[in-house]
């Protein structure tokens, strides 16, 4: 059986801080996540949550410290590139989309095969 330090973290966070207008949301941050491990982040409103998972997203951008994926840095990598999702609290669709074609475009970002079997059911 291999031990921790053997294994490659699946994720890993390293003094990761998000500032607004000089206050922390997230305030030096570092936690490694491995592979099979069940992990949750539990906070209380407004303590950073959301920030956190926005910048492991690639929706908002650390102030400062670094996110590894498989030992891959995330810095440059656009949110649509990244293996990565997140359900939002309330409705995050493209208003200019419909129903379909928002779920038919995160099927394309995860390049699954063309011609599947995906015609709306009624």
């Amino acid at each position: 059986m291999k031990t921790r330090k053997a294994l490659t973290p699946l994720l890993e966070i390293r003094n990761l801080t998000k500032s607004f207008d000089g206050q922390h949301a997230v305030d030096d941050v570092s936690l490694t996540i491995y592979k099979g491990e069940i992990f949750a982040l539990l906070g209380a409103s407004g303590c950073g949550k959301s920030t956190l998972l926005r910048m492991l997203a690639g929706f908002e951008p650390p102030s400062s410290g670094q996110i590894m994926l498989d030992g891959v840095d995330l810095a440059h990598v656009p949110p649509y590139q990244r293996p990565i999702n997140m359900m939002f609290q309330s409705y995050a669709l493209f208003p200019h989309m419909t129903v379909e074609q928002n779920i038919a475009f995160g099927l394309k970002q995860d390049k699954l095969p063309e011609g599947g079997d995906y015609q709306p059911r009624q």
